[in-house]
């Protein structure tokens, strides 16, 4: 029971997300997702980023928050670290 085709398996949301939209980070980028987008993390949240390269320390501002990701768009570079 539960992993049908209605309200399968995983539940409800999953609980507080550690972003949200507006908001404007430093990340770093991990990896390429097979679409091309990067993929940053934040406390194991997803966050993808369009045209991002492995590697990108980038600013970026949240444009969508999802169940289980977000997404974010870059607005600069990151800010160094001293």
């Amino acid at each position: 029971m539960g992993f049908g085709r209605f309200g399968g398996g995983r539940g409800g949301d999953i609980g507080p997300k550690p972003v949200a939209v507006g908001d404007e980070l430093d990340i770093t980028i991990e990896a390429v997702a097979a679409k091309g987008d990067g993929i940053a993390k934040k406390e194991g949240f997803v966050i993808f980023v369009a045209g991002a390269k492995t590697g990108d320390k980038l600013r970026v501002k949240i444009t969508d928050v999802k169940r289980t990701c977000a997404v974010g768009e870059k607005i600069g570079d990151a800010a160094p670290t001293v």
